[in-house]
């Protein structure tokens, strides 16, 4: 499933071509996706003007001129593929092939542009993925946000709050992590990363990043920092493109050939001096990539 900086490079890839434009029709090729579509949707929707693109953890979010907000989760499989002046390329040699069989092709936005008409087309074999619309001002009493943590990025996250969440928690730290009540936004692959940059088990007790005052110990203001600079750095190199998730352009994001632990089983650690091996382990049915020598 993408993670928040695959969501993050969809939405900078879609920005500069849907924001300010008039949605003529919004055209629906079948009832539902992961669940159905709102009620009459094409016809709240055509019509209005989109006045930008934003995202919050994994949702990308397209708010239009009534007020109204136009939620998408792409799920394992859903992409986004821009088409303009007859013409639809996906630019790149692929880490896996993509979806372009129209037989998913399942929204299409009908865009009239500055630049002329454009099509934006949802795409999703799986149907994993799913549509939501809601009133903006509602956003945080939506089922979606209202018990989402901090994002990962800025200062909204910070240590001393991550502390009074992890405070007495004897669940592995990997878990915890991947809560996102905890944390919005964060993923199997990021937390892999996050916490061999920070030497920190994925096995460790939660609560051990945690003083007895209450207080985040050195470990936890570790791995605070080491969160961030994993995402922005993920963001930057345009996400990871795992399996076949690509950019909107259809381009291929290369932050996934600088992966120091997650899908490395059986590499060298790169830590240095360590002379460890990376090890994959299941925790929840996920896999969990770390070296048991230099994380502790």
């Amino acid at each position: 499933m993408p993670e928040l900086p695959e969501v993050e490079t969809v939405r900078r890839g879609l920005e500069p071509v849907m924001a300010g434009a008039l949605i003529e029709r919004l055209e629906l090729r079948r009832p539902d996706l992961r669940f159905p579509l709102p009620d009459a949707l094409s016809e709240r929707v055509s019509g209005r003007r989109i006045l930008g693109l934003s995202r919050r953890a994994k949702y990308l979010l397209i708010d239009l001129d009534n007020g109204w907000t136009l939620l998408s989760h792409l799920g394992m499989s859903g992409s986004f593929r821009i088409e303009e002046g007859g013409q639809s390329e996906m630019p790149g040699e692929f880490h896996h092939a993509r979806s372009k069989d129209e037989k998913h092709d399942h929204v299409v936005f009908h865009l009239v542009t500055g630049q002329g008409p454009v099509r934006v087309v949802y795409n999703d074999p799986r149907r994993f993925g799913f549509m939501d619309l809601f009133e903006r001002r509602e956003m945080e009493s939506h089922p979606a946000f209202r018990d989402l943590g901090p994002e990962p990025l800025g200062n909204a996250l910070q240590a001393g709050g991550l502390a009074a969440r992890l405070a007495g928690k004897s669940q592995p730290l990997k878990g915890a992590l991947l809560d996102q009540r905890l944390i919005a936004g964060l993923g199997n692959i990021y937390v892999c990363e996050a916490l061999w940059r920070s030497h920190l088990s994925p096995l460790r007790k939660a609560g051990t990043l945690v003083r007895k005052s209450g207080r985040p110990a050195p470990q936890l203001e570790t791995l605070v920092e080491a969160i961030r600079a994993v995402i922005a750095e993920a963001i930057e190199a345009g996400g990871s493109s795992l399996r076949d998730h690509i950019q909107t352009d259809g381009s291929l994001g290369y932050f996934q050939h600088s992966f120091a632990v997650y899908d490395q089983e059986g590499k060298p650690c790169r830590t240095e001096g360590c002379g460890g091996t990376v090890e994959r382990i299941v925790q929840s049915g996920r896999s969990t990539f770390y070296c048991p020598s230099c994380q502790k």
